[in-house]
């Protein structure tokens, strides 16, 4: 059974005290979610028993730790259904890195003049600068995919003839929308093009089989899922990984090496130039187990709740705007809202004195706040180890600082 307030003994952090004697109410998820007792102990006990690089040494604890960090590639390709297993699941350091390396590999090896890129305007940044490089380095251009009144994607797609691949968010890191990928991969694929997921938000979140979704290459974070930062990693399918040229440079992503040539290992190894962070794979693995023992269904069903409670509250308060779409159902756990004649960085000082951790600004989605007409936003987004009374605690501050900003601004 999936109850939050037996969830939530599992992290640490929750038992903290913040501005005096106030409970610590950590409504920022999406930026980064908080590590349950088992990753830290997971963390800890490597480090403690099996430190040693992984893929070099024969001896006992290497071969340890090497099993360990090939042990979480495992979980972590059966974790998002990767048809091929785990060769088929590059280790990298975040969402981003494993962005990029699709976007440098593929993109600059791949792309043409005239060839066009599909983005949509729900990206975070790190799904929007790396094409907007590789375009710049091979004469494709960037298409944009716009967003609608309602949060959703328009109907009128802007896949072409023309189109190589297409950049989408599984869930807006803003909005909250999940996107109908399986959808849009099968409508790309008929053009001829290719299909990248940023998973950033969707993989802790979100059940996720990349079969189902019918996409090409899937990106996602480790640290937004429970598990330790510097990690995470790129699926793709094997014939791609195969025909793209390594992203890096260095130890382990080789074969043989003379003066003027190498060879190259095999995948996902030829990706993975140089000392990976193992112990923070290992982490990853741990966080992978946790969310399974919950269950992803699970999951999101308490997301929803909590989405559904807070929309409900913040649209009982004056001068709230909230953004994308009006059912809860169709996105995941994540609300972003802008309070009338209050900025979002105002507005957050003003939570945060009632303990309660919400985040403001673009989100790293320019774009976004451009088409939704505000320069940021304030965003609570929330994880496995929140309750209803953490929103209860949200709708109060922010209550608060409606009647604060009323009286005349900011309180000190």
């Amino acid at each position: 059974m999936f109850d939050p307030a037996v969830i939530r003994k599992d992290f640490p952090i929750l038992d903290r005290r913040v501005h005096g004697d106030k409970p610590l109410v950590y409504l920022d998820a999406a930026a980064t979610a908080q590590k349950p007792r088992q990753v830290l102990e997971a963390v800890q006990s490597f480090y403690e028993t099996s430190n040693a690089n992984v893929h070099r040494g024969v001896y006992q604890i290497a071969e340890e730790a090497t099993a360990a960090y090939e042990g979480a590639r495992a979980k972590a390709a059966a974790f998002i259904g990767a048809p091929g297993g785990a060769r088929e699941v590059v280790f990298t350091k975040s969402c981003t890195e494993a962005l990029n390396l699709v976007a440098r590999a593929w993109g600059w090896t791949n792309l043409r003049e005239g060839d066009e890129i599909v983005v949509t305007e729900m990206e975070h940044h790190s799904d929007l600068i790396p094409w907007q490089q590789a375009a710049a380095a091979t004469g494709a251009r960037i298409v944009p995919w716009e967003v609608a009144e309602d949060g959703h994607l328009v109907p009128e797609s802007p896949i072409t003839e023309r189109t190589r691949i297409v950049c989408i968010t599984q869930m807006s890191n803003v909005l909250g929308t999940i996107n109908d990928v399986a959808s849009i991969a099968a409508e790309a694929h008929q053009a001829g093009a290719l299909v990248l997921v940023d998973g950033a938000q969707g993989a802790p979140h979100l059940p996720t089989d990349v079969r189902a979704l019918g996409t090409d290459f899937y990106a996602f974070s480790g640290h937004k899922m429970l598990g330790p930062t510097g990690s995470g990693g790129l699926w793709a399918r094997a014939e791609l990984l195969e025909a793209m040229p390594p992203f890096l440079g260095g130890g382990e992503m080789i074969l043989e090496v003379w003066m003027d040539h190498a060879t190259y290992n095999e995948v996902p190894y030829k990706f993975e130039a140089g000392t990976q962070p193992f112990a923070q794979a290992v982490g990853l693995g741990a966080a992978i187990d946790y969310l399974e023992s919950l269950g992803m269904e699970a999951v999101h069903a308490h997301e929803v709740d909590l989405v559904h409670a807070a929309m409900q509250g913040l649209s009982a308060i004056e001068g709230i705007r909230i953004f994308g779409p009006a059912d809860p159902a169709e996105r995941g756990g994540v609300v972003s809202f802008w309070m009338e004649d209050v900025h979002p960085h105002d507005l957050a000082t003003i939570v945060d004195t009632h303990g309660v951790c919400v985040r403001a600004g673009h989100h790293c989605a320019q774009p976004l706040m451009r088409r939704l007409g505000v320069p940021a936003t304030t965003r609570a987004s929330f994880g496995v180890y929140n309750t209803r009374e953490d929103v209860h605690l949200l709708l109060e501050a922010v209550a608060d600082a409606r009647e604060r900003m009323a009286a005349g601004g900011l309180p000190f």
